[in-house]
């Protein structure tokens, strides 16, 4: 039975649908089109994949920020925050996650805070992976506070497939490290804005998951870490 649970990842309700609507059209496959019905299954497995909401192990400690998504840390570098959030132009320390569409799309708090401001932006669908998708792009901006008036910016952007930025929290609503508050379908990037003079634990190129993975150490005093590929 444990094997079983460690098998049988959840899958999250916003996903339901999708499953559905992709079994029916391997139904349809498989009744007119006889052997093209193997590639619906193809297709309504991976939906399901794609769907998943495993269970994550969360670190606690005060001033720790964690990781708000699944994915590859794209980019490491200076920029603005989104101006539609109205906290000014100053450049802070940006972590830029891409998701693929095989990673976990479930995004969860990077703090212990309360949901100061939100801000949404239309926008276009390039590569999520290029650096003008944190311009360019639809998003989705929440600013974050902790208790001890740290400010933590998260921004859910779409990407080239995903057409749908979800975001379940509202103004006002406090939220505990590692809880979900949104996701994005199907394949796309956060960003995390990191306050004054912290700088990231993580390297290019690494793979972080979300509610699990340590972004940065608001009580840290070690340099800015670099890495090796093997």
């Amino acid at each position: 039975m444990n094997v079983l649970k460690s098998i049988m990842v959840p899958i999250h309700k916003e996903g339901f649908p999708f499953i559905v609507l992709f079994a029916s059209f391997s139904a349809i496959l498989f009744w007119y089109l006889d052997n093209w019905g193997l590639l619906g299954i193809v297709l309504t497995l991976w939906c399901t994949y794609f769907f998943r909401d495993p269970k994550r192990v969360t670190p606690t400690r005060d001033g720790l920020i964690i990781s708000p998504a699944d994915g590859i840390v794209q980019l490491i570098e200076k920029a603005s925050p989104p101006p539609e959030l109205g906290i000014g132009k100053k450049m802070r320390q940006r972590i830029s996650i891409f998701m693929n569409v095989f990673n976990v799309h479930i995004n969860r708090a990077p703090i212990n805070g309360s949901v100061q401001r939100m801000a949404y932006r239309p926008g276009s669908f390039v590569n999520a992976s290029l650096d003008k998708a944190s311009k360019d792009n639809e998003r989705m901006g929440i600013l974050l506070k902790t208790k001890d008036g740290v400010e933590i910016v998260c921004v859910q952007i779409a990407g080239l497939v995903a057409r749908r930025i979800i975001c379940w929290v509202s103004e006002n609503q406090e939220l505990a490290v590692g809880e979900r508050f949104g996701m994005i379908r199907f394949g796309s990037r956060v960003d995390i804005y990191l306050p004054d003079s912290v700088l990231p634990i993580v390297c290019l190129g690494q793979t972080v998951v979300a509610g699990e993975t340590v972004l940065a150490d608001l009580k840290a005093q070690e340099l800015k870490r670099t890495g090796l590929t093997h």
